[in-house]
């Protein structure tokens, strides 16, 4: 039982490596250039008052990464939380899914 739960670990690891490994398509490199600059145009719409210093690093982070790295990047204050919805609504506006913004919270 211990070889096939074994196995079975090895396999995913492959898997997630090999995800890790495959660039990134067309509609990936897209999505995350048109979310760098709906970032940067909320920004310009609703200023940078309010908004706490490790949201936005966290959302440069994500972007830099080509939009792939895994986040969940936690809304503090009123102003992320209005950036947050902002962006969610630009994305979708886009034909981005929901779930593309790296938005949330562990609890």
């Amino acid at each position: 039982m211990r070889g096939a739960v074994a196995l079975a670990v090895m396999l995913v690891l492959g898997l997630m490596a090999k995800a890790e490994e495959t660039p990134a398509d067309a509609w990936t490199l897209r999505k995350c250039a048109l979310y760098a600059q709906a970032t940067e145009d909320a920004l310009v719409a609703l200023g940078p008052e309010g908004l706490s210093p490790r949201f936005i690093e966290e959302n440069q982070t994500f972007i830099a990464s080509g939009c792939v790295a895994p986040a969940r990047i936690c809304a503090k204050t009123a102003q992320d939380y209005a950036l947050a919805d902002l962006l969610t609504m630009m994305t979708m506006n886009e034909g981005m899914a929901s779930t593309f913004v790296p938005f949330g919270c562990e609890n």
